[in-house]
This record gives C-alpha cells, structure tokens and sequence, in this order.
C-alpha cells in the first residue's frame, strides 16, 4: 500500500472512532441530561403515550389520574374535579407545555414509569401486549385535615380569604397530614390539552409582583420571622440550660437593649399582667408572651446564651439543610447572632430569625413528642401498577433536641398560653403558643401565627398555621386570626368535627 493511500486510510479509521465515540457519550453518558431536557418533546409524547400512575391520600381517596383520550397525547392528567386547589400544594401539576411541580415532579420515574424498580412490570407489560403503565405514589396526606385546612383558610378571620399556610403533622412519626396553601390554584388547568386555557391560567397566576403568588408553596417554600410562637425555642434554650418556668423576670413594659439606646417593648407598651414586685415567672411570661422578660432571660440569666441559642435552635433544625419530603424544603435560619442585643430580638422570633412554617410545625411537633424530632415526610409508599409495594417510607428519628421532662414542661407552659388565648376551650385539650411577627412598618398587616397541638397528652396531630392578611390590619394578631384556624384543624382529626 503506498503512502496517500495509507494515510487516507488512517483518516479514514480516526474518523469513524471519532463518529463512534461521540455517539457513545451522547447515547450513554449524555443520555440522562438529554432525556430531562425541557426541549425534549419527544420524551414528553412518549410519556403522554402510557397511562401515568396515581397519586392518592393515606386512606386511598384519588387525587391524580390519568385518563385515555382521543388525541395525539392519549392521556389526560386529572385532578379532583371539586377541591383539586386544596390538594394542589401537595400534587402539584403535570403539564405539556410547563412541566411538573410537587409530587409531580419529584417522583415522576415512578408515576411515569420509568424508574428501574419497575424494570419487571415494564417487562411484563411488553411480554404480554399490554400498555405501559406507571407506578402510583400513595402520600401521608389525610384528606379530611386537609380540606379542613383550606377551608379554614378561605373561611378565616382574613381580608379576603386568608394568604398564608397550614402545616399538619403526626407528632410521633413525622407523617405530613396537611399540607395547605392560599391562595392556591387548579392544576387541571394547566394539564389541560388546551394550550389557551394553558396559557392563560399560568398568566394568570404567575403575574409580576402579585402578592397572591397563588403557585407559591408557601408551607416549605416561603420563609416568614416566627414572632412570639419562637419563645418555645427560647424557653426550650433556657430549661437546656437548668433554669426553671418559676425564675424571675422582669414586668416593665419596655427592656434596654445592651450596648444600644434602643429598648425593646412588650406588645402593646404594656406591663406584663399577672407580675408581682415587678417580676413574672417565666411560665406567666410565656402565657402573655411578655417580650422583656425573654430579653432579660437570654442576656442576663442564661450562662453562654449565644451559643447555648443558637445549639438549641440547631437542635430544633434551624440553620440546618431542610428535609426533603421529597420536595425540597427551604432551610430555616436564626441568622448571625454577633451581640446580646441582637439575641434579645432574636429571642421573640424577629431580626434574623426565619422559618418555613412546616419548620414551626415541627417545633411543636418535637415538643407533642416528648422531645424527640422526627423526619417530616410526606410520602407513605410508592407501588407498582399492579399496588405491588415497591417502598414504603419508615418513620425516622432526626435528633432529641430536649429531655423527656423538659417537653413536659413546656407543654404545661403551651397549656397556660392556650387557656390565656381568645377563643379557647372545645372538645380537646390543646397546647399552644402565638405569634405576631413585623412584616415591614409598625402600620402593614402583620404575620399571625399559631402553633399547636392536641390532645395535649397522646397528642395525634401538631399544626403551624401563618396568615398574612388578618382582617384587623396592624392590629391582626396571632390569637384572633390564626388560632382559629388552628384550632379547625385539630379538631377535624381528634375533636368530632370542626367548631
């Protein structure tokens, strides 16, 4: 062979081992990254071309489905016809044109039918002519706490229907129960086949600058300052740090931040009710949420307050990775705590201090538990087609942030706190604590909590609920606006229907 010759040949061999190795990493390694490509229609026809699995509530209730249609995309995804905007921040949405969301998204190789645990179905389903078929998603969610949730919301003491969120939560395993919030939005809408109903609807909700923001998760996407329903964290700080309910504080109305000239007030510019000598205990300060007592708590009666705060509120999860659920959770913080002013505002849930409210739930939730901290999640089981149980999502201690003897304390504080609020007393004993926390200036609406749980022995059920919009305005506080919605919740489950 002479040399051009040779020499083309060798090109020749250099380029067709080029060829094979580009179509090597672009069917192997690329392979994944192609296949989630949001450009990639064809992965979409293909999924639309088999029926997508269910997703369904803790007792079975269906909550998303597909069904077989006359179309080039053969199958619909449905939501409940009445009360799909209640299952929405759970479900979320699947949509030709603009994805998925939620449960949608996170666990779409199961319902699509993808997933390599369900290698042997897809095995099956072509040996035998049968179409493909996705595997099902069965969630914690207890349908009847959450439609009471959404209602609550819609019906609240709010300026229109309540903006915010409720969390439910079973305190001894960490199951999500309910997981609300509003306003919220019709997922069939945008899994219509219809792109101008498609189209519009996500115009239509995802509009700039709108507050409603009503595709915002705000249950574990939103974070808000906690206000007073933090001093379950402080008070939990100071008994970790042998101090007991019965020290004493101070009553006056306002409390001198160290090394500033500024003071801090109690609400109102009140004296703390219920002091003597000008004192309260900490269990009578916790009941009327007295601020300057807490003040002086942390910057003068605890030993290595800092760092003591901050271990506590690690303990509690803030200032850690938030869980997934399996949907990503945004983290809670405290924030930089440099000085011992900034702690006594830290200390009453402002300044830094942030928390998604399934966050807050759990709080509650750890302290209903005996001081044990459980991992929140939100799906029970993953099945295939044929409800063959391909996982099931076993109840997972996260850490002990308090003994069991410092839980009971508290619970007898959140006790106190529930009888000294408005509109206490029903069917069912409940432990509690409220919160009202700055959303801007002293005249804007601001952030109405509740945290709480019931029956306040054996407790079955911890609930966190926010508000944004009370309907008093400035003077929108967490007992008149948000305890009512929390107390609807718990009762839905353990006090024979709602009040």
């Amino acid at each position: 062979m002479n040399k051009p010759i040779r020499n083309v040949s060798m090109a020749v061999i250099v380029m067709i081992i080029a060829l094979l190795a580009n179509a090597t990493y672009v069917q192997v390694f690329k392979a994944d990254a192609l296949k989630t490509d949001t450009r990639n229609n064809r992965v979409l026809l293909d999924e639309y071309s088999r029926q997508r699995g269910l997703i369904t509530t803790a007792d079975g209730t269906v909550i998303a489905l597909s069904v077989p249609i006359e179309s080039r995309l053969k199958f619909l995804r449905q939501y409940p016809r009445e009360g799909a905007e209640a299952f929405a921040p759970v479900t979320g949405f699947y949509s030709f044109q603009y994805l998925a969301s939620q449960i949608e998204h996170y666990e779409n190789s199961i319902l699509n039918g993808s997933d390599d645990r369900l290698f042997g179905q897809r095995f099956m389903d072509m040996f035998s002519g049968r179409d493909p078929r996705g595997g099902n998603v069965v969630t914690t969610i207890n349908p009847k706490v959450q439609q009471a949730a959404y209602q609550a919301m819609l019906n609240g003491p709010c300026d229109g229907p309540c903006r915010g969120a409720v969390v439910a939560l079973q305190p001894n395993t960490g199951k999500i129960l309910a997981m609300v919030s509003t306003p919220s939005y019709d997922p069939n809408r945008l899994a219509s086949h219809d792109q101008e109903v498609r189209e519009s609807s996500w115009e239509a909700w995802n509009r700039p600058g709108d507050t409603a923001q009503p595709m915002l998760n705000r249950a574990i996407s939103q974070l808000y300052p906690p206000g007073s329903t933090f001093k379950v964290v402080t008070s939990a700080a100071a008994l970790r740090d042998n101090i007991t309910p019965g020290i004493r504080l101070t009553a006056a109305p306002t409390f001198p931040l160290p090394g500033t000239d500024v003071s801090l007030p109690n609400y109102g510019g009140e004296t703390c009710p219920g002091s003597s000598g000008g004192t309260v205990s900490l269990e009578t300060a916790f009941k009327y949420s007295c601020n300057t007592a807490f003040a002086e708590l942390v910057t003068e009666k605890m030993s290595d307050a800092i760092p003591k705060f901050t271990e506590t509120a690690s303990l509690f999860g803030l200032d850690q990775p938030g869980p997934d659920i399996p949907m990503p959770v945004v983290d809670s913080t405290v924030g930089q705590i440099p000085s011992l002013d900034v702690l006594a505002q830290a200390s009453i849930g402002q300044r830094d201090v942030r928390l998604t409210p399934l966050q807050n739930a759990m709080i509650a939730a750890t302290v209903a538990n005996g001081g044990v901290r459980m991992q929140p999640y939100l799906v029970d089981k993953l099945q295939a087609a044929d409800l063959r149980t391909l996982q099931t999502t076993p109840p997972t201690t996260a850490n002990k942030p308090i003994t069991p003897e410092q839980a009971a304390e508290l619970t007898s504080m959140m006790i106190e706190s529930e009888r000294s609020t408005a509109g206490a007393g029903g069917p069912v004993s409940i432990a509690s604590k409220t919160g009202t926390a700055e959303s801007g200036s002293s005249t804007d609406t601001p952030f109405s909590w509740y945290i709480a749980f019931g029956p306040s022995s054996n407790a079955q059920i911890a609930v966190a609920v926010v508000v944004e919009n009370g309907q008093f305005g400035a003077d929108s506080v967490g007992g008149t606006v948000a305890a009512p919605i929390g107390r609807e919740v718990i009762n839905s489950l353990v006090g024979g229907g709602s009040r």
